[in-house]
């Protein structure tokens, strides 16, 4: 972790950035705490005291540095952080500079001053107060509460459609399920399995059960959209928004007989699909062949419909189909330090785990957690050699299947 003299000159030369800030070393103590909790809660920084904003070497003046540094992090800090601090001599003549690292901290900080706590997330080269959709994905990331939980303004037990609630509990839990008309017992039941809070009914529920999802949670649909060729097209094949609840309504023999959001996603991808003809081996006659597995597709569909971020409103889950390719497209950054090449290892994290369960109670996902490696990449390279891409972009992440 030491920096070199050759290291340190070149943070310089490449200037201020996400993970970089220039300091003079007479800074008061709060300012100093404010970058230090703004690097903790993204991924983590430094601080370098005695140099100039444009790079110049003031070097350092305050006797007693390190024992500064140490105070303003325990004082100033909450929860308190310990950095990781050195000096580098002669960075120019007679100059010293001090470099104060911290790590991407387990907890949500906060700079404490004039008695009240701020929070600060660094910004590219600026450290700012965040909106409050950008402080509940930050406790979000961190674990320490969970959005889906979180109660839905205005939303009531009229508000989920009560044959999937009773077909729920009834015949996929196979539980006894109250009365439809005994609201006192489904609050109970609801409250007991978080479908419901305290305030109302939960993110989750109205997601998974609600009547009509949209009315409270605009961002809770998918985007569908088929194009003739292989960029977007204003002239789209067909140009859809696909909107209801997540689950699907059961009959006795557990057919499908109203469909939740996978079906209509799945449907929408079939008759915009062409089904490739394929001759035998040895005979004349052809048999169909879709352009991508069903299993694949209906994988990454519910990948994308139960890990999305839903702090992130405004914006629909995009399933785009091109000439070439197959994309789906969910908001937000992968949950809990999971990474695209974690995913094909099969590394499980949830961002949402009431949905995954439901989701797994309806059978959409295996209890391995490893329909990723298992399903979406086994599939494809069974079907056409090809390997399926994982990208994360920014706010987005998107799952690529190529015909």
């Amino acid at each position: 972790m030491t920096m070199t003299h050759t290291e340190l000159l070149e943070i310089i030369r490449n200037g201020e950035n996400s993970g970089v800030e220039f300091k003079r070393d007479d800074i008061q103590n709060h300012d100093l705490a404010r970058e230090l909790v703004a690097f903790a809660n993204l991924g983590g920084g430094i601080v370098l005291l005695g140099v100039e904003d444009d790079g110049s070497i003031s070097g350092i003046t305050r006797p007693n540095l390190e024992e500064w540094v140490m105070t303003s992090c325990r004082d100033k800090v909450r929860p308190g952080l310990i950095p990781f601090y050195e000096q580098i001599k002669d960075v120019d003549p007679g100059k010293n500079v001090a470099v104060v690292r911290v790590s991407r901290g387990f907890d949500v900080h906060t700079m404490w001053h004039n008695n009240k706590n701020a929070y600060y997330i660094r910004v590219g080269t600026q450290s700012r107060e965040p909106t409050p959709e950008e402080l509940g994905r930050l406790f979000q990331q961190r674990g320490t509460f969970r959005a889906e939980l979180r109660p839905v303004s205005g939303a009531t037990l009229a508000d989920l459609d009560m044959r999937r609630l009773v077909n729920y509990f009834a015949n996929v839990r196979k539980q006894d399920a109250p009365d439809a008309n005994d609201n006192a017992a489904w609050k109970s039941l609801l409250f007991n399995t978080e479908i419901m809070v305290e305030d109302g009914i939960t993110v989750s529920g109205i997601l998974l059960f609600g009547c009509t999802p949209n009315r409270f949670l605009p961002q809770a649909g998918i985007d569908a959209a088929a194009y003739p060729g292989a960029d977007k097209d204003y002239a789209a094949v067909e140009r859809i928004a696909l909107r209801g609840p997540m689950t699907p309504l059961l009959n006795a023999a557990d057919e499908i007989v109203d469909a939740g959001l996978v079906e209509q996603a799945l449907a929408f991808v079939q008759r915009n699909t062409v089904v490739e003809g394929q001759l035998e081996e040895g005979g004349g006659r052809r048999e169909n062949r879709s352009a991508y597995p069903h299993e694949a597709i209906r994988e990454t569909i519910v990948n994308a419909l139960v890990h999305r971020d839903y702090l992130l409103s405004g914006t629909d889950i995009e399933l785009a189909i091109y000439a070439d390719r197959l994309e789906i497209t969910s908001p937000g950054r992968l949950p809990n330090g999971i990474t695209p090449v974690r995913m094909l290892a099969g590394c499980r994290a949830a961002r949402n785990q009431l949905i995954k369960d439901v989701m797994r109670d309806y059978r959409y996902l295996e209890h391995s957690g490893m329909g990723v490696p298992r399903k979406i990449v086994k599939c494809m390279r069974e079907h056409n050699g090809t390997q399926p891409r994982l990208i994360e972009d920014g706010e987005r992440f998107t799952v690529c299947l190529l015909r």
